[in-house]
């Protein structure tokens, strides 16, 4: 790829010239590359998975861009300087889940007041970690939404839990295009 500086015949340029170069602009500079070769054969399950889930991105990325308060949002981690718009934001936002890095269990006993921190992070923002307490035959002990206190999510449990031998702790992370992980300990 190269990059076209103050020439008079390519300033502004862009599109395919014949099957060798394609011109572009980023960032008001005119970038040069390679024309890409034609995909040929069909696209493999997981090709098609993926081009499914891009198209999702870009699609979620226009919605964010006719919305001045959502743009307004992806545009505090935009650096134009590197050529990362607001919209390539809100694009790698949907295209990346959150990540449960950590489920702390050690300060719950199964009273309540007892606290489960959890460490999750996103490429943009975590908006929500809800947490499921279930007894170990599935029934539910208690279920609501940790508090995020800048370093970690906390739960502050409610129910006396008196057996917690095989109890499932499942943890869901979400961020704002609707993303989410889930991670579950087992007690």
């Amino acid at each position: 790829m190269a990059e076209s500086k103050n020439n008079i015949v390519t300033h502004g340029l862009s599109g395919k010239v014949g099957d060798l170069l394609v011109f572009s602009q980023r960032n008001g500079k005119t970038i040069v590359s390679k024309a890409p070769k034609e995909r040929t054969g069909e696209l493999s399950d997981k090709q098609e998975v993926q081009k499914l889930k891009f198209q999702r991105a870009v699609l979620y990325a226009k919605t964010v861009m006719n919305d001045a308060d959502k743009k307004h949002m992806y545009e505090t981690m935009s650096d134009d300087s590197k050529g990362i718009s607001a919209y390539n934001v809100a694009v790698a936002d949907l295209l990346n889940a959150p990540k449960i890095q950590e489920i702390n269990l050690s300060a719950y006993t199964g009273n309540p007041g007892d606290t489960i921190r959890i460490i999750a992070t996103d490429d943009f923002e975590v908006v929500s970690v809800n947490v499921k307490i279930e007894n170990a035959d599935g029934s539910l002990v208690e279920e609501g939404n940790a508090i995020n206190n800048g370093a970690e999510w906390v739960y502050t449990a409610i129910v006396l839990n008196l057996d917690l031998s095989g109890d499932k702790i499942t943890i869901t992370a979400s961020d704002y295009p609707a993303n989410m992980t889930e991670k579950s300990e087992t007690l």
